[in-house]
């Protein structure tokens, strides 16, 4: 049996929340960055024996279109998948129905799912510091909750997630880094960037079209010369506070 961690997170707070759960889950591990498109994603063949951890953020409530791409080069083979949404004190509405139909389509048993919540990666003020102290206790204790499941060969039914489908709609947001007079062109963000939408040639430039507005540009630059629009920022900032206030709760799913 070999345990995997596939995750996207291009700002950390994905992975932050998902090294919590596999530090209790399943310590020793191999890890897939869903976020390196660099990567051959479709030489990943598990098998019936392996367990992956499958972390994704929710964007809009939604997966990422990039991680359904990457995740669906995969063989799971009848690989045993718990599922792991992270969002940023919204909702995370169908991403967990969505990555249940994706991983299912690509060979996997979902065994489990998690919603859990980290700052939000725009908008940072929203869920500022989480996960913390209590979140951690309690991806602890889903982490245990799904081993003794196991161990004990229960639930050996479906997985039944909340979540519409067809999933809701989802046309991104409009806020697109660009890059400031402080930019050096060091290309880090180029070589970086999830879909490629910075061009190696001319890192100040961004390809509206590609970007996916992770902001994972922003989180790599080393003189923070990256940033998104303040009036659009402000403008979202006022929009999202009555959705995004008071303090959102993780959840655990298990099959019956």
């Amino acid at each position: 049996m070999s345990f995997y961690q596939v995750v996207f997170s291009p700002t950390g707070g994905t992975q932050k929340v998902t090294d919590i759960f596999t530090g209790s889950f399943c310590p020793e591990h191999t890890r897939i960055d869903l976020a390196d498109r660099h990567m051959d994603f479709s030489s990943f063949s598990f098998c019936p024996e392996d367990i992956c951890v499958v972390s994704v953020p929710s964007y809009g409530g939604r997966v990422p279109a990039v991680v359904c791409s990457r995740l669906h080069q995969m063989r799971g083979n009848g690989a045993r998948a718990v599922l792991l949404a992270v969002y940023g004190n919204r909702a995370w509405d169908d991403t967990l129905a969505e990555l249940q139909d994706v991983l299912s389509d690509a060979g996997f048993i979902c065994i489990a799912a998690l919603a859990a919540v980290a700052e939000h990666s725009i908008m940072r003020q929203f869920a500022a510091g989480r996960p913390d102290a209590q979140d951690q206790r309690e991806l602890a204790d889903f982490a245990e909750k799904i081993r003794a499941q196991m161990e004990s060969g229960e639930g050996t039914g479906s997985l039944s997630l909340p979540g519409n489908r067809p999933y809701r709609e989802y046309n991104g947001v409009p806020m697109k880094p660009k890059a400031g007079k402080a930019c050096t062109q060091c290309g880090l963000c180029a070589e970086k960037c999830p879909v490629g939408a910075i061009p190696a040639s001319d890192p100040s430039k961004t390809d509206p079209k590609r970007c996916i507005s992770c902001m994972r540009c922003l989180a790599v630059c080393p003189r923070e010369a990256r940033h998104v629009s303040r009036a659009l920022l402000a403008a979202g900032s006022v929009r999202m506070k009555k959705v995004c206030g008071g303090r959102k709760k993780n959840e655990l799913f298990l099959t019956a």
